[in-house]
């Protein structure tokens, strides 16, 4: 029928990417495969969808007479791959074929030992089906693929634990090359993988082995990226951490500065308004003393002393009085000094914080603002102790007054109305 269609309608594709070599090699027809080589050899190259050739379909159905065939059209062909890493040799192990195997690993030894995307080997895929003698030609190959361990770190031996294949981890067992402690990247020995998949069958098989659970034995040390990544994860997470509480413990302690501000501010003012009112009363008081100048003056002709006349102040020559009127004088300058300091330069706003500068400066204010009241009162002391022994006696009911003059003689002046 080939001659009266189009060669090249051989090569047209269906949906899933198989054209009729695909076809014929799936149905395990090797006449139409003959015939389909005979006028179109590059079909022996053709893929699916899956990157899947026609040597892959019939070793993965277990048509071994097909699979000689292409392999005597092209040796090449065994060591494609498809889309997921996977070659004939991986398809044929997983389903058990057996001369399939064989013929493969004839034609090209070498593809026992390559890997699919998960790192898994024929033998990885073997232990996963029901064909003991399958597992014999993969273990007893002079490449040692037993041990070798897939992406997630298992062995054929793990593999074949979690499937619950007995009669393969018992051949794995008793072969001579067998590590029976691999530990895994979850870290699990066989007897682990057993014991988590519910196969106690298993585990008291690999007890009697002498397998042990992976917490029994010291791992190697190992970096892997997934390692890495949680330790940078980690650092991260607890420099986030620790940013976040110094931000949170930096705005306590700006809060409590805020407070201990105003409190300080809130105390100052006070001092100032509780001096201001002292040095306000000190000042009255001196400035009240000036206008009652204690007197005594003479108002009795017959007890009148030598220097002096009739009106004149006792007291105004003797020491006390100028020690009354100097003390007097200071008490009032510096209330009033004082009072003028306070009101007028110094200033403090409730909600500016305060420099330090303007600290310094309050500090050395305060220290001389603290020590002018004491100065005033010791100041006014002498004033009061004055008055409190002086009483003026002045007799108004005399019409003149005698004042002392310069060269001794008196003066008279009318008296005040």
């Amino acid at each position: 029928m080939i001659k009266f269609h189009d060669v090249d309608l051989a090569g047209i594709k269906a949906r899933n990417g198989y054209d009729a070599f695909h076809i014929a090699s799936k149905q395990g027809d090797m006449a139409v495969l003959k015939v389909l080589m005979d006028v179109a050899p590059e079909l022996l190259m053709t893929f699916d969808s899956s990157n899947r050739t026609a040597l892959h379909t019939a070793a993965s159905q277990g048509h071994v007479d097909v699979v000689n065939f292409l392999l005597e059209k092209g040796s090449s062909v065994v060591v494609i791959g498809r889309n997921n890493g996977k070659t004939a040799l991986h398809a044929a192990a997983r389903n058990g074929h057996l001369e399939i195997v064989k013929a493969l690993l004839r034609k090209e030894p070498g593809i026992a030992a390559r890997i699919d995307k998960k790192g898994q080997t024929a033998l990885h895929m073997a232990v996963k089906g029901q064909n003991g003698e399958v597992v014999d030609e993969l273990v007893n190959l002079k490449t040692p693929l037993i041990n070798m361990v897939d992406a997630k770190g298992n062995t054929a031996l793990h593999i074949a634990t979690r499937k619950g294949r007995t009669e393969i981890v018992v051949k794995l067992l008793n072969h001579c090359g067998v590590n029976k402690q691999v530990i895994n990247k979850s870290e699990e020995t066989a007897l682990d993988t057993s014991e988590k998949t519910g196969h106690e069958e298993l585990a008291a098989i690999l007890r009697k082995h002498g397998i042990q659970h992976a917490k029994l034995i010291k791992p190697q040390p190992r970096t892997t990226d997934r390692e890495l990544k949680q330790t940078v994860s980690d650092i991260k997470h607890d420099v986030h951490n620790q940013l976040q509480h110094s931000h949170q413990t930096t705005k306590r302690v700006q809060g409590m500065a805020k407070r201990l501000n105003k409190m300080h501010r809130g105390g100052l003012n006070n001092a100032i308004n509780s001096t201001t009112f002292v040095a306000v009363l000190i000042a009255t008081v001196a400035f009240a003393a000036i206008f009652n100048v204690p007197g005594q003056y003479v108002d009795d002709l017959k007890a009148i002393n030598r220097g002096f006349s009739l009106g004149e102040a006792r007291i105004a020559p003797k020491p006390e009085f100028v020690i009354f009127f100097i003390s007097d004088s200071v008490a009032l300058f510096i209330s009033l000094a004082l009072v003028v300091v306070q009101t007028s330069v110094v200033v403090i706003e409730p909600e500016k914080p305060l420099t330090l500068s303007e600290l310094k400066a309050l500090s050395v204010y305060g220290f001389s603002c603290d020590d002018l009241p004491y100065r005033s009162i010791a100041s006014i002391f002498p004033v009061f102790l004055q008055k409190t022994f002086s009483y003026p006696a002045l007799n108004t009911s005399d019409d003149n007054l005698l004042f002392p003059t310069k060269s001794g003689s008196t003066s008279s002046v009318p008296s005040p109305p």
